[in-house]
This record gives structure tokens, C-alpha cells and sequence, in this order.
């Protein structure tokens, strides 16, 4: 998303915003089938059940991470925040030239604790099969990637709010002079919009995590069960990711946004 991100802010259009959220749709759905290819793996979260780690494996895994992309300049991208963003180290990297495209309210605005509490709590289970294979360190990193992706994407309303209200500041402004948090939430709401949102997910979650069968046709025809389709992770699972978690999450960014940026 540094492409966005470091553009002039006279191209930020809505449109290629939303070619953004949709690309991004893609990179969700293939993380899940990845940390679907793993159980759900217990012993990865569990605090103290490696003595040479602090904390759970998870969390020294995404810590030493986010360390090393934090000196490459990952969080230097608006749309991009650490979990555990204490004591990071500064990027090596030069700051980006082109001028900002957001207010600087973006940079403070960061709910990846309400992201982290939602995969673990109420997501995770939904598509990881119970089950340990010992494949916790991999199962941390695909963990991560996932968390990544599905944070990138809240947080790129940071985008959409600002493309919005300059598209129609007159009827963002007074919402916002009054700090009105329900009439900006009206204004950001688009029934019709996150339907086909739900749908293009769930329909791109068949085609990308299909489970192919060498079952020949005859075969299909004359068993019922064969010729059922099967998927990596159920279709349902990632419509309710956005409708329940990933789209309100992303007008609540919006919102805070919106909230700060006459400041």
C-alpha cells in the first residue's frame, strides 16, 4: 500500500481506492488458506511454555518481527501499525518525498488491540481445526501475516474518510465542528455498498480456496458426497470477517479520522 500511501494527494481518488480495498481482498483470503493449512496449535499462545521466550512464542515472533520491518521503514506507511509498537526501533530508510496525502491525525490512530482480541478470541477459531502438529513457529509467523494484512486493510479507511471528505466537505464539516460521532457513522454507512462487499468475499473465498478433486465426472454424478464442494477456509467465515469485524472496524478508523481532521 506504500504506492497510495506516497502519492500526491490530487490523484487520491475513490476509485482507486477502492481498487486497493479489493486488491487487499485477495491478499486476506490467501493468508487465511495459509494458517488454515495448520491446527489450531495451543501451545504457540500459551505464556511460559518455551522458557526461552518471553511472553508466548506468538508474541516473540511478532515482536522480533515487527523490529526488523519497523528499521525498514514498514511503519512509516499511514495504513501500517505495530501491535506492539513500544520501543521500536527508527527506520534506516530515508522518509518518503512526496508530500503527505493524510492529516497527521492517521498516525495516532490505532485500534490493532481490538484487531489482536478479535482473530484470537472469536476469528481464529471459526477456520483453524482443532489439533497440534508442532508447527508452532510457523504457525506464529502465519498468524502474523494474517493480522498484517487484516490491519492494513482497517486502517487504509484512514484513505477512504479523507478521499470522502474531500469529495463532499460540506456535509462532513458540521458533523465534525459537533464532534458527532453517530452522524458521522450515518454519512459513512452504505447498506447497499457492504453487501456486495460480503458477496464478492465469499465468492472470491470459493474460487481461491477451493479443494481440487481428482474425482472423475461419472464418479461426481453417481456420489452426492464427492461432488460436494469442499473449501480451505469456509466462505461464510470470511463474508462474516467483513461484515462483523473488518468493515465496522474500518468506519470506526474513519471516524477518529474524520473526528481530528479539521484540527
Amino acid at each position: 500500500m506504500a504506492a497510495e500511501s506516497n502519492s500526491k494527494s490530487d490523484i487520491l481518488t475513490l476509485e482507486k481506492v477502492r481498487e486497493a480495498l479489493i486488491k487487499q481482498e485477495d491478499t486476506i483470503i490467501s493468508r487465511l488458506i495459509q494458517r488454515a493449512n495448520f491446527p489450531l496449535n495451543s501451545p504457540a499462545y500459551d505464556e511460559g511454555k518455551f522458557p526461552s521466550f518471553p511472553g508466548s512464542l506468538l508474541q516473540f515472533v511478532v515482536k522480533e518481527t515487527e523490529a526488523l520491518q519497523s528499521k525498514v521503514g514498514r511503519y512509516e506507511s499511514p495504513e501500517e501499525h505495530p501491535f506492539f509498537p513500544e520501543s521500536l526501533p527508527p527506520s534506516l530508510l530515508p522518509l518518503p518525498a512526496n508530500p503527505p496525502v493524510l492529516h497527521p491525525a492517521a498516525g495516532s490512530i490505532n485500534i490493532n488491540e481490538k484487531i489482536w482480541e478479535f482473530y484470537f478470541d472469536e476469528l481464529l477459531p471459526l477456520f483453524a481445526a482443532p489439533g497440534d502438529d508442532g508447527s508452532y513457529a510457523s504457525t506464529a509467523s502465519s498468524d502474523l501475516d494474517c493480522l498484517q494484512a487484516i490491519s492494513s486493510r482497517i486502517h487504509y479507511g484512514y484513505y477512504v474518510a479523507e478521499v470522502k471528505f474531500k469529495g463532499s466537505p460540506q456535509d462532513y464539516e458540521p458533523a465534525i465542528r459537533d464532534q458527532d460521532r453517530d452522524g458521522l457513522m450515518k454519512l459513512l454507512t452504505f447498506v447497499d455498498v457492504e453487501e456486495m462487499v460480503k458477496k464478492r468475499v465469499e465468492k472470491k473465498a470459493k474460487v481461491l480456496g477451493q479443494e481440487v478433486s481428482l474425482v472423475d465426472n461419472a464418479n461426481a454424478k453417481t456420489d452426492k458426497h464427492n461432488s460436494s464442494e469442499k473449501y480451505k477456509v469456509d466462505p461464510s467465515v470470511v463474508s462474516r470477517l467483513y461484515e462483523e469485524w473488518i468493515m465496522p472496524l474500518t468506519k470506526l478508523v474513519q471516524v477518529e479520522y474524520l473526528l481530528r481532521r479539521l484540527d
